[in-house]
Protein backbone atom coordinates (compact mmCIF):
# COMPACT_ATOMS: atom_id res chain seq x y z
CA UNK A 1 0.00 0.00 0.00
CA UNK A 2 1.12 3.56 -0.75
CA UNK A 3 -0.21 4.92 2.56
CA UNK A 4 -3.22 4.98 4.88
CA UNK A 5 -5.88 7.61 4.19
CA UNK A 6 -8.84 8.41 6.43
CA UNK A 7 -12.05 9.77 4.85
CA UNK A 8 -14.38 11.65 7.21
CA UNK A 9 -17.66 12.41 5.43
CA UNK A 10 -21.28 11.99 6.53
CA UNK A 11 -22.53 11.29 2.99
CA UNK A 12 -22.30 7.58 2.16
CA UNK A 13 -22.06 8.15 -1.60
CA UNK A 14 -19.07 10.45 -1.16
CA UNK A 15 -17.31 7.92 1.07
CA UNK A 16 -17.91 5.07 -1.37
CA UNK A 17 -16.74 6.99 -4.46
CA UNK A 18 -13.58 8.25 -2.72
CA UNK A 19 -12.79 4.84 -1.26
CA UNK A 20 -13.04 3.20 -4.68
CA UNK A 21 -10.77 5.80 -6.29
CA UNK A 22 -8.16 5.60 -3.53
CA UNK A 23 -8.25 1.81 -3.27
CA UNK A 24 -7.61 1.57 -7.02
CA UNK A 25 -4.57 3.79 -6.42
CA UNK A 26 -3.37 1.21 -3.84
CA UNK A 27 -4.05 3.27 -0.72
CA UNK A 28 -5.24 1.67 2.51
CA UNK A 29 -8.54 3.48 3.13
CA UNK A 30 -10.36 4.07 6.40
CA UNK A 31 -13.84 5.66 6.48
CA UNK A 32 -15.78 7.52 9.16
CA UNK A 33 -19.31 8.89 8.89
CA UNK A 34 -19.16 11.30 11.85
CA UNK A 35 -16.76 13.42 13.89
CA UNK A 36 -16.43 11.06 16.85
CA UNK A 37 -15.59 8.05 14.71
CA UNK A 38 -13.18 10.11 12.61
CA UNK A 39 -11.27 11.40 15.63
CA UNK A 40 -11.14 7.92 17.16
CA UNK A 41 -9.73 6.41 13.96
CA UNK A 42 -7.25 9.25 13.54
CA UNK A 43 -5.87 8.70 17.05
CA UNK A 44 -5.87 4.90 17.00
CA UNK A 45 -4.86 4.13 13.41
CA UNK A 46 -2.68 7.24 12.73
CA UNK A 47 -3.40 7.64 9.01
CA UNK A 48 -0.85 9.27 6.71
CA UNK A 49 -3.43 11.76 5.42
CA UNK A 50 -7.03 12.79 6.16
CA UNK A 51 -9.73 13.87 3.72
CA UNK A 52 -12.21 15.88 5.81
CA UNK A 53 -15.65 17.05 4.72
CA UNK A 54 -15.82 20.72 5.66
CA UNK A 55 -19.62 20.73 5.94
CA UNK A 56 -20.06 18.00 8.54
CA UNK A 57 -22.90 18.54 11.03
CA UNK A 58 -22.06 19.71 14.54
CA UNK A 59 -19.43 19.95 15.85
CA UNK A 60 -18.43 20.62 12.21
CA UNK A 61 -15.33 20.20 10.12
CA UNK A 62 -13.55 23.23 11.60
CA UNK A 63 -13.94 21.85 15.13
CA UNK A 64 -12.61 18.46 14.07
CA UNK A 65 -9.65 20.14 12.41
CA UNK A 66 -8.85 22.06 15.60
CA UNK A 67 -9.04 18.82 17.62
CA UNK A 68 -6.62 17.14 15.22
CA UNK A 69 -4.17 20.04 15.39
CA UNK A 70 -4.36 20.26 19.21
CA UNK A 71 -3.62 16.56 19.74
CA UNK A 72 0.16 15.80 19.67
CA UNK A 73 -0.58 12.38 18.16
CA UNK A 74 -2.36 13.83 15.12
CA UNK A 75 -1.07 17.37 14.80
CA UNK A 76 1.36 16.47 12.01
CA UNK A 77 -1.09 14.52 9.85
CA UNK A 78 -1.83 16.46 6.64
CA UNK A 79 -5.51 17.30 6.17
CA UNK A 80 -7.31 18.21 2.96
CA UNK A 81 -10.68 19.86 3.56
CA UNK A 82 -13.36 19.12 0.95
CA UNK A 83 -15.80 21.98 0.42
CA UNK A 84 -19.18 21.87 -1.28
CA UNK A 85 -19.34 25.67 -1.14
CA UNK A 86 -16.06 26.78 -2.66
CA UNK A 87 -16.30 30.49 -1.85
CA UNK A 88 -13.18 32.49 -0.84
CA UNK A 89 -14.36 32.97 2.75
CA UNK A 90 -14.88 29.23 3.34
CA UNK A 91 -11.53 28.36 1.77
CA UNK A 92 -9.73 30.97 3.87
CA UNK A 93 -11.42 29.82 7.08
CA UNK A 94 -10.40 26.20 6.47
CA UNK A 95 -6.77 27.14 5.77
CA UNK A 96 -6.62 29.40 8.82
CA UNK A 97 -7.99 26.56 10.94
CA UNK A 98 -5.04 24.37 9.95
CA UNK A 99 -5.95 22.63 6.68
CA UNK A 100 -3.03 21.79 4.43
CA UNK A 101 -5.18 22.31 1.37
CA UNK A 102 -8.76 22.92 0.33
CA UNK A 103 -10.44 21.25 -2.65
CA UNK A 104 -13.88 21.81 -4.11
CA UNK A 105 -16.41 19.02 -4.47
CA UNK A 106 -16.61 17.13 -6.72
CA UNK A 107 -12.82 16.80 -6.66
CA UNK A 108 -10.96 16.28 -9.91
CA UNK A 109 -9.38 12.83 -9.57
CA UNK A 110 -6.14 13.72 -11.39
CA UNK A 111 -5.43 16.78 -9.26
CA UNK A 112 -6.57 15.10 -6.04
CA UNK A 113 -4.24 12.12 -6.45
CA UNK A 114 -1.31 14.34 -7.39
CA UNK A 115 -1.98 16.51 -4.32
CA UNK A 116 -2.09 13.43 -2.11
CA UNK A 117 1.24 12.27 -3.49
CA UNK A 118 2.84 15.68 -2.91
CA UNK A 119 1.65 15.91 0.70
CA UNK A 120 2.62 12.33 1.48
CA UNK A 121 6.03 12.85 -0.09
CA UNK A 122 6.67 16.00 1.93
CA UNK A 123 5.49 14.54 5.23
CA UNK A 124 7.35 11.31 4.55
CA UNK A 125 10.66 13.15 4.21
CA UNK A 126 10.00 15.05 7.44
CA UNK A 127 9.15 11.88 9.34
CA UNK A 128 12.26 10.18 7.99
CA UNK A 129 14.44 13.02 9.29
CA UNK A 130 12.71 12.82 12.68
CA UNK A 131 13.30 9.07 12.82
CA UNK A 132 16.98 9.46 11.96
CA UNK A 133 17.39 12.16 14.59
CA UNK A 134 15.67 9.98 17.20
CA UNK A 135 17.96 7.08 16.29
CA UNK A 136 20.95 9.22 17.26
CA UNK A 137 19.71 9.15 20.85
CA UNK A 138 20.84 11.74 23.38
CA UNK A 139 23.32 13.36 20.97
CA UNK A 140 20.45 14.63 18.83
CA UNK A 141 19.90 18.31 19.51
CA UNK A 142 16.21 18.01 20.22
CA UNK A 143 15.60 21.09 22.35
CA UNK A 144 12.69 23.27 21.28
CA UNK A 145 13.55 26.04 18.83
CA UNK A 146 13.39 29.64 19.90
CA UNK A 147 10.09 31.44 19.70
CA UNK A 148 11.44 34.10 17.33
CA UNK A 149 11.62 33.45 13.61
CA UNK A 150 13.13 35.98 11.25
CA UNK A 151 10.88 37.24 8.45
CA UNK A 152 10.87 34.90 5.49
CA UNK A 153 12.12 35.70 2.02
CA UNK A 154 9.64 35.02 -0.78
CA UNK A 155 10.74 35.36 -4.42
CA UNK A 156 8.04 36.08 -7.00
CA UNK A 157 9.38 34.83 -10.32
CA UNK A 158 8.01 36.26 -13.56
CA UNK A 159 9.24 36.77 -17.11
CA UNK A 160 9.07 40.54 -16.62
CA UNK A 161 9.18 42.25 -13.20
CA UNK A 162 6.08 44.31 -14.00
CA UNK A 163 4.04 41.10 -14.20
CA UNK A 164 4.69 40.33 -10.51
CA UNK A 165 4.12 43.84 -9.15
CA UNK A 166 0.34 43.45 -8.56
CA UNK A 167 0.86 40.20 -6.62
CA UNK A 168 3.61 41.70 -4.49
CA UNK A 169 1.46 44.73 -3.66
CA UNK A 170 -1.48 42.50 -2.72
CA UNK A 171 0.59 40.13 -0.56
CA UNK A 172 2.47 42.94 1.20
CA UNK A 173 -0.78 43.88 2.98
CA UNK A 174 -1.08 40.40 4.50
CA UNK A 175 2.50 39.17 5.05
CA UNK A 176 5.32 40.55 7.25
CA UNK A 177 7.89 38.80 5.09
CA UNK A 178 10.24 40.19 2.46
CA UNK A 179 8.83 39.91 -1.05
CA UNK A 180 11.28 40.21 -3.94
CA UNK A 181 10.69 39.98 -7.67
CA UNK A 182 13.05 37.88 -9.77
CA UNK A 183 13.35 36.91 -13.40
CA UNK A 184 14.11 33.33 -14.40
CA UNK A 185 17.79 34.15 -14.94
CA UNK A 186 18.08 35.83 -11.54
CA UNK A 187 16.59 32.78 -9.83
CA UNK A 188 19.11 30.49 -11.54
CA UNK A 189 22.08 32.76 -10.75
CA UNK A 190 21.71 32.37 -6.97
CA UNK A 191 24.79 30.12 -6.72
CA UNK A 192 26.96 32.71 -8.49
CA UNK A 193 26.26 35.33 -5.81
CA UNK A 194 27.20 33.81 -2.42
CA UNK A 195 26.31 37.01 -0.56
CA UNK A 196 22.72 36.99 -1.85
CA UNK A 197 20.38 35.11 0.52
CA UNK A 198 18.51 32.13 -0.89
CA UNK A 199 14.72 32.56 -0.85
CA UNK A 200 12.67 30.43 1.52
CA UNK A 201 9.84 30.16 -1.02
CA UNK A 202 9.67 30.62 -4.78
CA UNK A 203 6.36 31.58 -6.34
CA UNK A 204 6.75 30.73 -10.02
CA UNK A 205 4.36 31.34 -12.85
CA UNK A 206 3.80 28.07 -14.71
CA UNK A 207 4.19 29.89 -18.02
CA UNK A 208 7.06 32.37 -18.23
CA UNK A 209 8.31 33.14 -21.75
CA UNK A 210 6.63 30.00 -23.06
CA UNK A 211 4.23 27.34 -21.85
CA UNK A 212 5.82 25.07 -19.24
CA UNK A 213 8.84 27.35 -18.63
CA UNK A 214 7.93 27.72 -14.97
CA UNK A 215 7.80 23.97 -14.43
CA UNK A 216 11.19 23.57 -16.09
CA UNK A 217 12.60 26.30 -13.85
CA UNK A 218 11.23 24.48 -10.80
CA UNK A 219 13.00 21.29 -11.92
CA UNK A 220 16.25 23.23 -12.34
CA UNK A 221 15.96 24.70 -8.86
CA UNK A 222 15.23 21.28 -7.37
CA UNK A 223 18.46 19.92 -8.92
CA UNK A 224 20.74 22.53 -7.32
CA UNK A 225 22.25 22.19 -3.86
CA UNK A 226 21.52 25.80 -2.86
CA UNK A 227 17.83 25.68 -3.74
CA UNK A 228 16.77 22.03 -3.60
CA UNK A 229 15.20 22.50 -0.15
CA UNK A 230 13.48 25.80 -0.96
CA UNK A 231 9.69 25.55 -1.07
CA UNK A 232 8.11 26.11 -4.49
CA UNK A 233 4.61 27.34 -5.18
CA UNK A 234 3.44 27.26 -8.80
CA UNK A 235 1.04 29.97 -9.95
CA UNK A 236 -1.39 28.94 -12.71
CA UNK A 237 -2.66 31.77 -14.90
CA UNK A 238 -5.80 29.81 -15.76
CA UNK A 239 -7.19 26.86 -13.79
CA UNK A 240 -5.98 23.61 -15.32
CA UNK A 241 -6.34 20.35 -13.43
CA UNK A 242 -3.85 18.46 -15.60
CA UNK A 243 -1.26 21.23 -15.31
CA UNK A 244 -1.76 21.39 -11.55
CA UNK A 245 -1.30 17.62 -11.30
CA UNK A 246 1.88 17.80 -13.38
CA UNK A 247 3.24 20.59 -11.16
CA UNK A 248 2.66 18.56 -8.00
CA UNK A 249 4.27 15.46 -9.50
CA UNK A 250 7.32 17.47 -10.63
CA UNK A 251 7.92 18.65 -7.08
CA UNK A 252 5.72 21.68 -6.36
CA UNK A 253 4.86 22.14 -2.70
CA UNK A 254 1.67 24.00 -3.57
CA UNK A 255 -0.25 25.14 -6.65
CA UNK A 256 -2.33 28.32 -6.63
CA UNK A 257 -4.76 29.43 -9.29
CA UNK A 258 -4.31 32.99 -10.51
CA UNK A 259 -7.05 35.24 -9.20
CA UNK A 260 -7.11 33.57 -5.77
CA UNK A 261 -7.89 35.76 -2.78
CA UNK A 262 -4.57 37.37 -1.71
CA UNK A 263 -5.40 36.48 1.89
CA UNK A 264 -5.57 32.81 0.92
CA UNK A 265 -2.30 33.05 -1.00
CA UNK A 266 -0.67 34.68 2.04
CA UNK A 267 -1.88 31.89 4.36
CA UNK A 268 -0.58 29.24 1.97
CA UNK A 269 2.82 30.93 1.69
CA UNK A 270 3.07 31.34 5.46
CA UNK A 271 2.36 27.62 5.82
CA UNK A 272 5.16 26.84 3.35
CA UNK A 273 7.51 29.15 5.27
CA UNK A 274 6.68 27.42 8.56
CA UNK A 275 7.24 23.99 7.03
CA UNK A 276 10.53 25.11 5.46
CA UNK A 277 11.80 26.41 8.81
CA UNK A 278 10.76 23.21 10.57
CA UNK A 279 12.50 21.02 8.03
CA UNK A 280 15.60 23.25 8.06
CA UNK A 281 15.81 22.83 11.83
CA UNK A 282 15.46 19.07 11.44
CA UNK A 283 18.20 18.97 8.81
CA UNK A 284 20.49 21.05 11.03
CA UNK A 285 19.73 18.84 14.02
CA UNK A 286 20.41 15.71 12.02
CA UNK A 287 23.65 17.12 10.63
CA UNK A 288 24.84 18.13 14.10
CA UNK A 289 23.88 14.76 15.51
CA UNK A 290 25.74 12.88 12.81
CA UNK A 291 28.79 15.07 13.35
CA UNK A 292 28.68 14.53 17.12
CA UNK A 293 28.31 10.79 16.57
CA UNK A 294 31.85 10.62 15.14
CA UNK A 295 33.61 13.55 16.84
CA UNK A 296 35.20 13.74 20.28
CA UNK A 297 33.60 16.92 21.73
CA UNK A 298 36.68 17.99 23.73
CA UNK A 299 39.43 17.79 21.12
CA UNK A 300 37.42 17.89 17.90
CA UNK A 301 39.17 14.71 16.73
CA UNK A 302 37.42 11.58 15.55
CA UNK A 303 36.15 9.44 18.41
CA UNK A 304 37.08 5.81 19.10
CA UNK A 305 34.17 4.26 17.24
CA UNK A 306 34.77 6.19 14.03
CA UNK A 307 38.59 6.04 14.20
CA UNK A 308 38.68 2.26 14.57
CA UNK A 309 36.16 1.83 11.74
CA UNK A 310 38.29 4.03 9.49
CA UNK A 311 41.41 2.12 10.50
CA UNK A 312 39.68 -1.03 9.28
CA UNK A 313 38.99 0.58 5.91
CA UNK A 314 42.61 1.72 5.62
CA UNK A 315 43.76 -1.84 6.32
CA UNK A 316 41.35 -3.24 3.70
CA UNK A 317 42.60 -0.83 1.05
CA UNK A 318 46.20 -1.69 1.95
CA UNK A 319 45.54 -5.40 1.46
CA UNK A 320 43.79 -4.84 -1.86
CA UNK A 321 46.52 -2.55 -3.15
CA UNK A 322 49.41 -4.50 -1.62
CA UNK A 323 50.69 -1.41 0.18
CA UNK A 324 51.75 -0.84 3.75
CA UNK A 325 50.07 1.13 6.49
CA UNK A 326 51.18 2.10 9.99
CA UNK A 327 49.35 2.30 13.31
CA UNK A 328 50.55 4.57 16.11
CA UNK A 329 49.03 4.31 19.57
CA UNK A 330 49.89 7.43 21.57
CA UNK A 331 49.57 7.98 25.32
CA UNK A 332 50.30 11.10 27.37
CA UNK A 333 52.96 10.43 30.00
CA UNK A 334 51.92 10.77 33.65
CA UNK A 335 48.68 12.49 32.72
CA UNK A 336 47.04 11.58 36.05
CA UNK A 337 49.67 13.67 37.80
CA UNK A 338 48.63 16.68 35.68
CA UNK A 339 45.00 16.29 36.74
CA UNK A 340 45.97 15.79 40.39
CA UNK A 341 48.30 18.78 40.51
CA UNK A 342 46.48 21.30 38.34
CA UNK A 343 42.88 20.07 38.12
CA UNK A 344 40.78 18.51 35.38
CA UNK A 345 40.24 21.82 33.57
CA UNK A 346 44.00 22.11 33.11
CA UNK A 347 44.09 18.48 32.00
CA UNK A 348 41.48 19.26 29.34
CA UNK A 349 43.62 22.17 28.11
CA UNK A 350 46.58 19.80 27.80
CA UNK A 351 44.54 17.28 25.81
CA UNK A 352 43.28 19.95 23.43
CA UNK A 353 46.78 21.35 22.85
CA UNK A 354 48.33 17.92 22.32
CA UNK A 355 45.58 17.11 19.79
CA UNK A 356 46.38 20.36 17.98
CA UNK A 357 50.12 19.63 17.82
CA UNK A 358 49.53 16.11 16.57
CA UNK A 359 47.15 17.39 13.87
CA UNK A 360 49.67 19.96 12.63
CA UNK A 361 52.30 17.29 12.03
CA UNK A 362 50.20 14.83 10.00
CA UNK A 363 49.46 14.60 6.31
CA UNK A 364 46.04 15.44 4.89
CA UNK A 365 45.19 11.76 4.35
CA UNK A 366 46.32 10.53 7.77
CA UNK A 367 43.81 9.54 10.44
CA UNK A 368 43.93 10.97 13.98
CA UNK A 369 41.48 10.06 16.71
CA UNK A 370 41.07 10.12 20.46
CA UNK A 371 40.32 6.59 21.66
CA UNK A 372 40.56 6.97 25.42
CA UNK A 373 41.01 9.48 28.22
CA UNK A 374 44.58 10.43 27.27
CA UNK A 375 45.10 7.97 24.43
CA UNK A 376 45.20 8.78 20.73
CA UNK A 377 45.53 6.73 17.56
CA UNK A 378 47.16 7.64 14.26
CA UNK A 379 46.80 5.62 11.06
CA UNK A 380 49.17 6.29 8.18
CA UNK A 381 48.03 4.81 4.85
CA UNK A 382 50.56 3.90 2.15
CA UNK A 383 53.49 4.31 4.53
CA UNK A 384 56.81 2.50 4.87
CA UNK A 385 58.35 1.56 8.20
CA UNK A 386 61.08 4.21 7.87
CA UNK A 387 58.58 6.99 7.09
CA UNK A 388 56.29 5.97 9.92
CA UNK A 389 59.15 5.87 12.43
CA UNK A 390 60.38 9.31 11.36
CA UNK A 391 56.89 10.77 11.71
CA UNK A 392 56.38 9.18 15.14
CA UNK A 393 59.63 10.73 16.39
CA UNK A 394 58.53 14.08 14.99
CA UNK A 395 55.27 13.82 16.93
CA UNK A 396 57.17 13.14 20.16
CA UNK A 397 59.36 16.16 19.56
CA UNK A 398 56.43 18.43 18.68
CA UNK A 399 54.61 17.63 21.92
CA UNK A 400 57.73 17.96 24.08
CA UNK A 401 59.08 21.12 22.42
CA UNK A 402 57.11 23.74 24.38
CA UNK A 403 55.25 23.36 27.72
CA UNK A 404 51.49 23.71 27.46
CA UNK A 405 50.48 27.11 28.80
CA UNK A 406 47.37 27.03 30.97
CA UNK A 407 47.42 30.67 32.06
CA UNK A 408 49.91 33.48 32.51
CA UNK A 409 51.48 31.77 35.52
CA UNK A 410 51.20 28.09 34.61
CA UNK A 411 52.95 26.11 31.88
CA UNK A 412 52.99 22.32 32.05
CA UNK A 413 55.71 20.20 30.39
CA UNK A 414 54.11 17.34 28.47
CA UNK A 415 55.56 14.27 26.76
CA UNK A 416 54.05 11.31 24.96
CA UNK A 417 54.94 7.67 24.40
CA UNK A 418 54.19 5.99 21.07
CA UNK A 419 53.79 2.36 20.09
CA UNK A 420 54.30 1.77 16.35
CA UNK A 421 53.29 -1.18 14.18
CA UNK A 422 53.56 -1.40 10.40
CA UNK A 423 51.45 -3.83 8.42
CA UNK A 424 51.18 -4.73 4.74
CA UNK A 425 52.48 -7.06 2.09
CA UNK A 426 56.03 -5.75 2.42
CA UNK A 427 56.26 -5.83 6.23
CA UNK A 428 57.50 -8.85 8.22
CA UNK A 429 53.98 -9.24 9.64
CA UNK A 430 52.54 -9.42 6.13
CA UNK A 431 48.84 -8.87 5.48
CA UNK A 432 46.98 -9.22 8.77
CA UNK A 433 43.67 -8.26 10.37
CA UNK A 434 43.56 -4.69 11.64
CA UNK A 435 43.00 -5.96 15.18
CA UNK A 436 46.37 -7.72 15.02
CA UNK A 437 48.17 -4.54 13.91
CA UNK A 438 46.46 -2.57 16.64
CA UNK A 439 47.41 -5.16 19.26
CA UNK A 440 51.05 -5.01 18.17
CA UNK A 441 51.02 -1.21 18.48
CA UNK A 442 49.52 -1.53 21.97
CA UNK A 443 52.28 -3.94 23.01
CA UNK A 444 54.90 -1.55 21.66
CA UNK A 445 53.33 1.30 23.66
CA UNK A 446 53.57 -0.73 26.88
CA UNK A 447 57.28 -1.27 26.25
CA UNK A 448 57.75 2.46 25.59
CA UNK A 449 56.17 3.17 28.96
CA UNK A 450 58.25 0.50 30.72
CA UNK A 451 61.49 1.72 29.13
CA UNK A 452 61.18 5.26 30.44
CA UNK A 453 58.42 7.05 28.41
CA UNK A 454 58.82 9.97 25.96
CA UNK A 455 59.92 7.70 23.14
CA UNK A 456 58.80 5.63 20.18
CA UNK A 457 58.90 1.85 20.44
CA UNK A 458 58.17 -0.44 17.51
CA UNK A 459 56.72 -3.90 17.55
CA UNK A 460 59.58 -6.32 17.09
CA UNK A 461 57.83 -8.35 14.42
CA UNK A 462 57.61 -5.20 12.26
CA UNK A 463 61.09 -3.85 12.91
Amino acid sequence: MAGRILIIDDVATNRIVLKVRLTEARYDVLVAEDAATGLQLARSRLPNLILLDGSLPEPGGAAILRCLRDDPATTGIPVIVMLACNDPASRLAALQAGADDVMAKPMDELRMLARLRALLRSCGMTEEMKARDAALGPIGMTEAPGSFDRPGLVALVAEKPAQAMPLRSALARHMPDSLVIQTRDAALDIDSEPARPCPDVYVIRADLAAKGDGLRLMSDLRSRSDTRNTAVCVLLRSPSESEAAMAFDLGADDVIDAGSDPREVAVRLRRLLDRKRRDDRLRATLSDGLRLAVIDPLTGLFNRRYALAQLGRIADRARQGETGFAVLVIDLDRFKAVNDAFGHAAGDCVLVEVARRLSLNLRAGDLLGRIGGEEFIVALPQTTFASALALAKRLCAAVQSVPVRIDAATAIPVTISIGLAVSGQSSPAGAEPVTAALARADRALLRAKADGRNQVTTDRSAA
